[in-house]
């Protein structure tokens, strides 16, 4: 297992092992290709499955406007608010993820034996869900990128599950080498991706700007009171552009907290943002193209190079639900809620990144 934990003190937490300032544009270009794919590879499929003919939701202006602004207020209020802003907070000597607080949570009710047992249950059964969505996560996001190739070439459809089979098989196999090159691999991957996928959105706000309503709040609020029990089936799939927001805490204790609020501000949000404002503004205009309003926002010949693009971007997203749960079991392990195990690091240079036996603090060269 690879972790990445810097060394040094961070000057505005007490016990969290923050980066030092001149490593924080590496850690920040690590942490971009480790932490945020998941979530920044959901346009794939967001706004296509809300639309999807069996969720019963008709396809006009007033209901693309009003998912889109929903769409942008839970990456407001749950991500930026929620995890980068606040959980980011509470950190137990450093670690992230639902463990973390699990640990924290329950050593502030010691003297309460009743509702130290409550937590701990609510505690397990979040982490169930994590474990869950590790498992499924990296086979749903691949395909959906890989299925591009139906898109743009009806005759390639039978090359999708082979082709997914083998990235998925390379991406497992490249996890040996730690978290540390992979996000160093990645990372610049991921820089291209996101400016490409906002840069895509943005173009196409241009054709339709009425789409920036959506920012407004109230345009969400009216879409739920309008539809009420179908506005509600909706958000069980706008809640699919909030994919892999865990990961944000879970690696905290690679990165430390200040490159991944950078690299979520700097660069993460904004792109999310107008990709998605972009494939509401090309619904807008082109209703017809819901069938994969993702690769809608090119032309024609940048569809294949974005297929490309996108089935390496997916294959990276799997990287952030695979490093959190790595981390998560560690944490698991050192509360006995799982039975120990060889933790092996992969580099001598750094806590997190060397050949350790679990829990034995002693550590030899890897």
């Amino acid at each position: 297992m690879g972790h990445s934990v810097s060394a040094a003190p961070d000057a505005d937490g007490v016990g969290e092992p923050g980066p030092h300032r001149k490593a924080l544009p590496a850690l920040a270009l690590a942490a971009l290709g480790v932490v945020y794919v998941d979530i920044g590879t959901s346009p794939l499929y967001t706004l296509s499955t809300v639309f999807a003919p069996g969720n019963g939701l008709p396809l006009n202006a007033f209901n693309i406007v009003g998912i889109v602004s929903l769409i942008f207020w839970s990456l407001m209020v749950v991500v930026s608010l929620k995890y980068v802003v606040l959980i980011l907070r509470a950190n137990n000597h450093g670690e992230g993820g639902i463990m973390a607080l699990l640990a924290l949570a329950a050593s502030s009710v010691a003297t309460r034996p009743r509702l130290r047992r409550a937590l701990l249950i609510v505690g397990v059964m979040g982490a169930a869900l994590f474990f869950g969505d590790s498992v499924i996560t990296s086979a749903i996001s691949v395909l959906s990128a890989v299925e591009g190739l139906g898109v743009a070439a009806p005759g390639l459809k039978t090359y999708v599950i082979p082709v997914t089979l083998a990235a998925l098989i390379a991406l497992f196999v490249m996890q040996k080498h730690g978290t540390s090159g992979i996000g160093a691999v990645f990372g610049p991957v991921m820089v291209a991706w996101f400016v490409v996928v906002g840069i895509a959105g943005l173009v196409n706000i241009a054709a339709a700007p009425v789409i920036l309503v959506a920012l407004n709040p109230l345009q969400g609020l009216g879409f739920c009171l309008h539809h009420r029990w179908l506005a509600f089936v909706a958000l069980g799939a706008v809640v699919l552009s909030l994919t892999g927001a865990e990961a944000l805490y879970a690696d905290m204790g690679h990165f430390g907290k200040r490159p991944i609020r950078a690299t979520w501000f700097g660069i993460v949000f904004p792109s999310l943002v107008l990709n998605y404002l972009g494939q509401g503004a090309l619904l807008l205009v082109n209703p017809g193209a819901l069938s994969n309003p993702f690769y809608r926002l090119f032309p024609q010949w940048a569809i294949f190079p974005m297929i490309v693009l996108a089935t390496i971007s997916t294959v990276i997203a799997s990287q952030a639900v695979i490093s959190g749960t790595y981390s998560m079991t560690k944490q698991a392990m050192q509360l006995s809620f799982l039975p120990r195990m060889n933790v092996v690091h992969t580099s001598e240079q750094e806590i997190g990144r060397s050949t350790c036996p679990a829990l034995t603090g002693h550590c030899s060269p890897p």
